[in-house]
């Protein structure tokens, strides 16, 4: 599963070392705009219920995508409950996940999810507008048995 994703990591990006397109860093969200947008995803959740709120946040044309910010919400087992930039992770288990320098991001997050509750994650992970990997910045907040979250790109 591991090898696979980064097989799928690599060929949807290019390597680490390209130079950020500074006209691009415009088109990126801002840390106000994260963490707006995760309240206003919790928010969503708990008025609508678990399915509505999870199948709008795999929406790619929903209210929850804005340029390269997305929501993502896992199971406090690391499993993928709704994803707003790639619906072919929902449902699975991720936990073992690691970034191109080995950092166990989702084990991380769930870990932080119960210790904190809310709190910002650095990590690398492939951005869905550039297709590059690159820095990331997720704010995230514990719902119940789940970890809502969004993420800038560096």
């Amino acid at each position: 599963m591991k090898t696979r994703l980064l097989i799928t990591v690599a060929l949807s990006g290019s390597l680490l070392g390209a130079a950020p397109n500074i006209a691009a860093k415009e088109g990126h969200a801002s840390k106000e705009d994260a963490q707006a947008t995760v309240k206003k995803g919790v928010a969503f959740i708990k008025s609508n219920g678990r399915d509505k709120g999870y199948a709008e946040i795999s929406n790619k044309q929903g209210q929850f995508i804005d340029r390269d910010l997305y929501l993502v919400v896992y199971g406090l087992d690391g499993t993928v409950r709704a994803h707003g930039a790639n619906e072919k992770m929902i449902g699975k288990n991720l936990i073992e996940l690691t970034d191109v320098d080995g950092k166990p991001f989702v084990k991380e997050r769930v870990e932080l999810a119960q210790s904190k509750g809310t709190f910002w994650q650095d990590y690398k992970f492939t951005n869905p507008v550039s297709k590059k990997i690159e820095p990331k910045q997720m704010y995230c907040e514990k719902l119940d048995d789940s970890v809502v979250c969004g993420g800038i790109y560096k």
